[in-house]
């Protein structure tokens, strides 16, 4: 598909802000290729690939995975979550399509890949533990919301609360939250981190990303902040599980309709 073959090239701050459309429910929603490629070294090759079937595996089972290959200087470190809130088949079939299109990015040292259910990254250096919030991925929903800094100030209630719980011991880096906006519109809220972060560093990770809101997200209608170590999303819809309203199709209702967002992607 021409969308996953952009996904996974080498991409630098989107300047034009383009917006791109969706295919499958099962897409990425944005990618990070950089650094060498060790696409002619068939050790390298073997230990990425070994790295990526790994982390889907362990992953799909307790939606969260850390693996290592390799030997030397040619180790491969790797780390798989599935979004806190989806249902353990969901979590596979996200992190085994992930494990594929990783490796479309040329074997670089460096790879990430963002979906909407999960994130999957490897590199040849160890980032385990270490909060990540260099390279990334953004969507801001084209429609903004009248009366903008009434409406900013609901969105950082709403996002408060969920960052909050995100980073509270005992809550696996998951935090969701609603707040009625106006009689007729509520602000939904989701955060988490990745499990390999100690609390006080989970919620460093989600304060740096709540603060790039006023530069990125302004009065938009949704918006998410992305980063290897975590992701903070506001909607004025309900996209977490459980949905709320009972809908029809959970998963296509949970899907970032690509359309009515800009991506842009941050790079290292």
């Amino acid at each position: 598909m021409a969308s996953r073959s952009r996904a996974c090239r080498c991409l630098a701050l989107v300047v034009s802000l383009v917006l791109l459309p969706l295919g499958m429910a099962m897409d990425p929603i944005g990618s990070y290729c950089a650094g060498t490629s060790f696409a002619s070294n068939r050790k390298v090759v073997a230990s990425i690939k070994s790295v990526a079937t790994d982390l889907a595996a362990k992953g799909s089972t307790g939606g969260f995975a850390t693996s290592t290959a390799g030997n030397g200087n040619n180790v491969i470190y790797g780390l798989a979550q599935c979004r806190g809130d989806v249902s353990a088949g969901d979590c596979a079939a996200c992190l085994a399509d992930a494990a594929n299109q990783i490796l479309t990015c040329n074997y670089q040292s460096d790879s990430r890949i963002w979906y909407d259910s999960c994130f999957m990254r490897y590199e040849n250096t160890n980032f385990v533990g270490q909060t990540d919030t260099d390279a990334g991925v953004i969507l801001v929903n084209v429609q903004s919301m009248d009366n903008p800094k009434a409406f900013q100030k609901a969105v950082g209630k709403a996002v408060g609360k969920a960052t909050a719980q995100a980073a509270a011991a005992g809550s696996s880096g998951l935090g969701r939250s609603k707040d009625q906006y106006t009689p007729f519109v509520s602000i939904y809220g989701l955060a988490q981190c990745t499990r390999d972060l100690a609390p006080l560093a989970c919620a460093q990770c989600l304060s740096t990303a709540v603060s790039r809101f006023g530069q990125y997200c302004g009065a938009a209608q949704g918006c998410q902040i992305n980063y290897s170590s975590c992701r903070v999303r506001y909607e004025i819809y309900p996209f977490f599980f459980p949905l709320a309203g009972a809908a029809r199709d959970t998963r296509a209702a949970a899907t970032t309709d690509m359309t009515k967002y800009t991506k842009i992607v941050v790079p290292r």
